[in-house]
């Protein structure tokens, strides 16, 4: 099941503020943390002391933990890789690797006597998840995850994302990546933050068009809040967001028969598999409310990219089909426009693959 996740920095919050937006995070469907020790520049039992604090306080609320570690952090805190005591003692569910080995290091690390879970750096395009398996891991302890890239213009292109990502799914690995809060008073780890992405397309976009974005593209399973903390609005917008399939919101247009507002907020849709370069197909509508009733009310000459057409009864066996326009074209006169998927969520239509369902929200 996917998963929403969230990101701590002890070395730059609170105890205090850290279990406020845990709370927040539970009640808005967050299941996840990415908690940093990269930065942390304490010694040992007070570093300990803390992330047992917030970790037995996150467990409290169902969140698995993942920390994220480096070469440097093993030295400083003098924890060997045949051992890792320390991150069970703190109570983390896991280590993400953010700097990796040759692959025989990994797969040893994923038979701990724990059970924690060992996550890997996704963002590279080599052979090196490969390599990994060579060695045999335990496959069920090994989970791989993305980056997050603050320098404007750095994250990953659309190419390379897909390609990363199909390297470490083809074993069935869980996966994860990154979309960044707007809130102007988030940060992360470093100095430099213009949007913790993964993905630089997902840069200055809402986060929650973000999150829907990746639910589009369905190749990933967890996707995990880089920054601390959103705002409340923007929790408020990830309740709204169906997991499981693409939630598109829309705008409906005033004097919506009620048949039709139906149609569009209440049945189920997918795009049918005899796919179309100008529409997105959503056709079970006119089986099951055949001879209903569709007049035209509303038929603009041109529909316009984004706009959600119902078929009217002059366009006999068709009518009550829902559509959704993924170019604009000249309207026959016969097709009810009724609504309209929001400006900043149009481009996710390019995303809907054959058969994939899909769900309107208001």
């Amino acid at each position: 099941m996917r998963k929403l996740g969230i990101s701590i920095y002890p070395d730059k919050s609170t105890v205090e503020e850290m279990k406020a937006y845990i709370v927040k995070a539970a009640d808005a469907g967050f299941s996840r943390i990415f908690s940093c020790l990269l930065s942390v520049e304490k010694p040992r039992e007070e570093i300990k002391a803390e992330f047992i604090d917030i970790n037995t306080f996150a467990k409290e609320y169902g969140f698995e933990i993942i920390v994220d570690v480096s070469p440097k952090v093993f030295k400083d805190l003098e924890i060997s890789y045949d051992d890792l005591t320390f991150f069970h003692e703190i109570g983390a569910d896991g280590i993400r690797l953010d700097a990796g080995f040759g692959g025989a290091q990994e797969a040893m690390m994923t038979f701990n006597e724990f059970d924690l879970k060992i996550e890997i750096n996704m963002s590279n395009d080599t052979n090196y998840i490969d390599t990994i398996m060579d060695f045999q891991p335990n496959q069920y302890n090994l989970i791989a995850c993305h980056n997050f890239y603050p320098h404007p213009y750095s994250g990953l292109t659309e190419e390379h994302f897909v390609n990363c990502t199909t390297r470490f799914t083809k074993y069935g690995l869980r996966s994860a990546a990154f979309v960044a809060s707007m809130n102007p008073e988030a940060y992360g780890p470093w100095p430099v933050d213009y949007g913790l992405v993964t993905l630089e397309s997902h840069r200055g976009l809402p986060m929650h068009v973000q999150i829907k974005d990746y639910i589009a593209r369905n190749i990933l399973d967890d996707i995990i809040v880089s920054n601390f903390v959103p705002s409340d609005a923007e929790l408020e917008e990830v309740k709204k967001i169906n997991l499981t399939k693409l939630n598109l919101a829309v705008e409906l247009v005033d004097g919506i028969p009620e048949l039709m507002k139906k149609i569009v907020l209440e049945e189920p849709h997918f795009n049918r598999g005899d796919v179309s370069d100008y529409l997105l197909r959503s056709t079970m509508s006119r089986v099951k409310y055949k001879g209903q009733g569709f007049p035209v009310f509303n038929a603009p000459e041109m529909i316009k990219r984004g706009d959600i057409v119902i078929e009217s009864d002059d366009f006999g066996h068709y009518a009550g089909e829902l559509n959704i326009a993924k170019k604009d074209m000249k309207n026959t006169g016969k097709s009810n426009v009724v609504g309209h998927v929001v400006a900043e969520e149009i481009f996710l239509l390019d995303k809907i693959k054959p058969w994939q369902k899909f769900e309107f929200t208001l």
